[in-house]
């Protein structure tokens, strides 16, 4: 069946059953089947859609939302889109705080839907004034006909996510879900979901991604609130505890740092073709681990891709921020890589035999524009000279020029193997060792000197 035959009397009905997808290239070579849950495909962009227009429709029929009236939310961003977005529809006002840690894209497309944003340092703690939802809950007081959304502590959040979340991963996967997987900002979408799934089949196991410096996954394990610390990873973890994140329903919370988070949403976008968040990749991290262990190919784990990667052109996807932040995975330079980097136009590795002159060795040297070779006999190197210490012979000894160097040689260069990293490169080159051999599968194959080195750290190619 399409899965749009019939027209919507608006866009609010798009609301919900999201694709579920398998990840198979950052799933290779784990035998248990890994999906997402594509909640990007809600007509917001992300998986609090789903609880925008119920959290409305349960303040309207509580008599606490009347037309005309105003919505206020401390939001990271999602939230207030799927509000704004059910707030266009019906006709009402919305003002939103959010922390200042939050993308740019974000507040321009709560903007966009013509709500109110306020921002708020995210560096204060939880009951300062200045606090996004302490601030939220001022504002509501002070605005007439105004309610707060309140996602934290309103269990409409957790009842949308299992009147639709959760019996839609059961149709979707045939009953044959074994594992949940999500982040927890308020911790609806994993309680919701997670106690419908339960329900079904008591087995299955809901696994929370917390983000490193949060204090979800520490709560869960000693019931003590300690204190957080700032994170990058935006719209999940906390540094209080939500009314709305049901511990009795997620079995297990596992640390993710926010470099492994951003990394794996990259990820994601280039290896699957999912333009994800920071806290999906989050998730999908904990996913695959936990398909690994399970190393089962009739077990099912779905993971929560919770939003579009759009939201974060600024952050998650502009490696300037990611290198400012030191959230780069560094790449693996390798001896092999830094010879591939050199100037194309001379041979990767030039030598002269230790039967041929003095002046053949210094020609060789001018021809290819190098101040040092590797002196070999046969296969075998035997020695260096350098262009330096010959000019300096022949000029005290000009007939130095014609004898073989052979009877010139320094000490030979290091051999390295081609795929040693260059952190342990680099201190074997110094003013009395200024280069080295490259072997790659027992044959030499190049020579990296100090300048080699320099060029590829000054970044000059």
């Amino acid at each position: 069946m399409p899965p749009h035959p019939k027209p919507y009397a608006n866009v609010l009905e798009t609301i919900g059953w999201t694709p579920l997808i398998r990840l198979n290239g950052v799933a290779a070579g784990i035998r248990t089947p890994v999906y997402g849950k594509a909640e990007f495909f809600n007509p917001g962009g992300s998986v609090k859609d789903r609880i925008g227009l119920v959290i409305i429709e349960d303040a309207e029929r509580r008599g606490e939302l009347k037309p005309g009236g105003t919505i206020v939310e401390g939001t990271s961003g999602n939230t207030g889109v799927g509000l704004a977005l059910a707030a266009a529809i019906k006709g009402y006002r919305c003002i939103f705080t959010m922390p200042d840690k939050m993308s740019s894209e974000k507040v321009r497309l709560l903007k966009a839907f013509g709500a109110e944003v306020i921002i708020t340092p995210t560096a204060v703690p939880p009951d300062h004034p200045d606090n996004y939802v302490m601030k939220a809950k001022q504002i509501t007081k002070d605005t007439p006909g105004a309610v707060l959304a309140n996602q934290f502590y309103n269990q409409a959040n957790v009842d949308a996510h299992y009147r639709s979340t959760g019996p839609e991963l059961w149709a979707q996967t045939d009953g044959r879900i074994t594992h949940l997987v999500g982040g927890a900002g308020t911790g609806g979408t994993l309680s919701g979901a997670g106690r419908f799934l339960k329900e079904k089949n008591r087995a299955v196991r809901v696994a929370c991604g917390d983000p490193d410096g949060s204090i979800y996954a520490e709560y869960a394990r000693s019931h003590t609130k300690g204190a957080g610390r700032p994170y990058k990873v935006e719209g999940i973890g906390g540094d209080k505890i939500p009314d709305t994140l049901h511990f009795d329903v997620v079995d297990e919370f596992r640390t993710v740092s926010d470099r492994d988070a951003f990394h794996m949403a990259r990820r994601l976008t280039r290896e699957e073709g999912l333009f994800v968040g920071g806290s999906t990749g989050l998730a999908v991290c904990v996913a695959l681990d936990l398909a690994r262990e399970a190393d089962d190919p009739r077990a099912c784990v779905v993971a929560i891709l919770a939003d579009t990667g759009e939201r974060y052109l600024s952050k998650v996807y502009n490696d300037e921020w990611l290198r400012e932040h030191q959230l780069v995975q560094a790449d693996r330079i390798t001896a092999r890589a830094l010879l591939a980097a050199k100037p194309a136009g001379a041979p990767p590795l030039v030598t002269v035999e230790a039967s041929h002159t003095a002046r053949q060795a210094l020609n060789l040297m001018s021809t290819y524009n190098v101040s040092q070779l590797p002196v070999m006999s046969g296969k075998d190197c035997v020695g260096a000279i350098s262009e330096g210490s010959l000019m300096a012979r022949a000029i005290g000894d000009p007939a130095s020029l014609e004898r073989p160097v052979r009877e010139q040689l320094e000490a030979p260069y290091p051999v390295i193997e081609a795929e040693l990293p260059l952190e342990r490169l680099s201190p074997l080159l110094s003013r009395e060792t200024p280069a080295v051999l490259v072997r790659a599968n027992g044959d030499l194959v190049g020579i990296l000197t100090r300048y080699d080195v320099l060029h590829h750290i000054q970044g000059v190619r």
